[in-house]
């Protein structure tokens, strides 16, 4: 916005100013203080433009049209007038001119109701929402929304309104009216011989206190099996029985939003009986970009059909769908579906309670069916939920040379045996962990393919899900790993790694006295770790004239674990704190087979007999 002085004989009153189009305005009362000292307050305008090039020192005036009004009658009447003061709006912003021009006659004097609703109609189109209307002008969006909706009103209608020939109560219901009825009023109004229908009587003529005329009706009447009775001329005819009337419309009225449905609209709303269609509140989009067709229907059962509306949240949804469809083909990328614009079927609230409901029931009869219930257990572990988060362990390792240490232990083969099968079974890729992969349905898809397994091969599926996400150095591998008994002989033997991490010589001189026995771990006490490590691995490997021990497994790596010095040693303090959970406890049955009442109904699948 610029300061500035301009000439008042190269202004002009702008088409977005409240009063443009309409007589000149009563002046009188500041025509003496502006033929004395000239126009002291600035007036709010916008460059005019000729061919699309600014027209040097010609504005058009959006707030101050009395004030222009008035120096332009006193240089008519031979004053001389200085320049006036001006406020040069940028160019464009149309929004803020017409909220400016209707701001500065609401500070002044209430604008007629028209004028005000022109005025907001303006904003409307400018993208000004009935919240920041009432924002702005410090007015309850009820107000806002009852001026707007002067909107539903025939244009002459409004000028009877501007002129006061209608009153407030008259034309608040007339709003509510079809234009077809809007119509037939004004025909009552201009007719000398009959008497306008106002107040109640308006009211009754309107919401069904008058017969229902034939010409609204969407039926054949050959088909209608009520009685019709006409005027003596026959030109008009009528329903007696309206409840008939509505049954025959209602069936009328869905058919016809079913013809609609199939022409390709996105949507068809029929809306309550009585309810007007507030054309303002929603914005025109084809049918090809989603818009919907909405059916009002008046209380004496008039039909109008709105063809080709979104609400704005809607249609500024639809159009950010369509911007970013846009960007995809410009990309080379596949166009996606189309917006959906359409409400919810229930509220949040309602869905809230649908969603309350079905949880309890489901919950409760899965407790009767605990095979049905692990299923949907090991369908959660392995695809995950927004309840479920489970990773795989990620056996990380702080060298090369421990990560392939493990990854060659013949313990780890025979796990991935088992996982390869596993995979096998459900379709999933057998290089990645099973746990977390994405597949179609997500754990729906998932319980729906477990479903379909016996109890064995799901019982194995459970295995391998419990393998990939037992943390590695955690309570639970002492817990399963000392219940079980695991016989790490079986499926470890020293390598290169486990010899190359050892660094104290107390323990590995332990680890000698339980190889070759006191006096040999006493004679190289002092020895250095190097040479106690080789005189080890001599007794291990039956080497150097040393008596070959069989099966040994460090207390580092037996269940439960022990330690070989007085200082901490994680595992073995592990191991102790899990020894009371297990005192005492007992398998009702052997824990790699099935319960009598879990037995499989068919034999379970030979992949996965054959990786046991």
């Amino acid at each position: 916005m610029r300061l500035a002085f301009a000439d008042p004989r190269n202004m002009t009153i702008s088409p977005l100013n409240m009063h443009f189009g309409q007589p000149a305005p009563d002046v009188s009362d500041i025509r003496p203080s502006i033929a004395k000292r000239g126009v002291l307050v600035p007036m709010l305008v916008q460059e005019r433009f000729a061919d699309g090039a600014v027209m040097p020192g010609a504005f058009a005036v959006v707030a101050g049209a009395r004030r222009l009004t008035a120096a332009q009658a006193e240089i008519a009447a031979g004053v001389d007038i200085d320049p006036v003061p001006i406020c040069i709006l940028d160019p464009g912003d149309d929004a803020a001119a017409i909220e400016a021009s209707l701001i500065e006659n609401l500070h002044r004097l209430p604008p007629d109701e028209v004028s005000t609703w022109e005025a907001f109609a303006k904003l409307i189109k400018q993208g000004r929402t009935p919240q920041e209307i009432a924002a702005t002008f410090h007015m309850s969006e009820a107000v806002v929304n009852r001026t707007l909706a002067l909107g539903n009103l025939l244009p002459r209608l409004r000028k009877l309104y501007r002129r006061e020939a209608v009153n407030v109560a008259t034309i608040r219901l007339l709003t509510l009216a079809t234009k077809s009825q809007q119509k037939a009023w004004l025909a009552i109004h201009d007719d000398p011989d009959q008497v306008t229908p106002v107040g109640q009587g308006l009211k009754n003529w309107l919401f069904g206190g008058a017969a229902i005329p034939t010409k609204h009706a969407l039926f054949s009447l050959e088909d209608y099996p009520g009685a019709i009775i006409a005027d003596l001329f026959g030109e008009d005819s009528y329903f007696t029985d309206p409840g008939l009337f509505w049954t025959c419309q209602n069936a009328a009225l869905a058919a016809k939003r079913e013809a609609l449905l199939a022409e390709g609209w996105s949507a068809v709303e029929v809306l309550e009986t009585g309810r007007s269609f507030d054309s303002w509140k929603h914005e025109r989009v084809s049918k090809a970009k989603g818009g919907k067709v909405y059916l009002s229907v008046s209380q004496r059962g008039e039909v109008t059909t709105h063809e080709g509306f979104l609400t704005a949240k809607e249609a500024r949804r639809a159009q950010a769908v369509a911007a970013q469809m846009a960007k995809g083909t410009a990309r080379g990328e596949e166009g996606r579906a189309d917006p959906k614009t359409d409400r919810a079927e229930v509220t949040s609230n309602q869905q809230t309670y649908i969603d309350l409901h079905r949880h309890s029931a489901v919950r409760a009869v899965l407790t009767d069916h605990p095979g049905v219930a692990l299923r949907l257990l090991v369908a959660h572990a392995v695809a995950g939920t927004h309840l479920w988060r489970v990773e795989p362990d990620a056996r990380r390792a702080g060298s090369e040379a421990v990560a392939q240490s493990a990854q060659a232990s013949p313990a780890e083969a025979r796990f991935q045996v088992k996982h390869k099968a596993i995979c096998a079974l459900l379709g999933a890729d057998p290089e990645r962990a099973l746990v977390g992969q994405r597949r179609e349905g997500g754990a729906a898809g998932a319980f729906a393919k477990l479903l379909a397994l016996p109890d064995a091969d799901v019982l194995a599926v459970a295995a391998v899900v419990m393998g990939e996400t037992l943390a590695a150095g955690s309570v639970e591998v002492e817990t399963a790993g000392t219940f079980l008994k695991v016989d790490m002989g079986a499926v470890w033997t020293p390598d290169e790694a486990f010899f190359e991490l050892m660094r104290d010589r107390e323990a590995v001189n332990a680890m000698l006295r339980e190889v070759g026995g006191k006096k040999v771990a006493d004679g190289n006490l002092t020895e250095k770790v190097k040479t106690q490590k080789t005189i080890l691995r001599d007794f291990l490997d039956g080497t150097n004239d040393r008596p070959k021990a069989a099966r040994w497994t460090p207390k580092w790596l037996t269940f439960p674990a022990q330690a070989y010095t007085r200082r901490p040693f994680a595992t073995a303090q592990r191991s102790r704190a899990v020894a009371p959970l297990l005192r005492g406890v007992r398998l009702s049955s052997p824990a790699a087979t099935p319960t009598s009442a879990m037995a499989p109904a068919v034999d379970p699948n030979p992949a996965i007999l054959a990786a046991q």
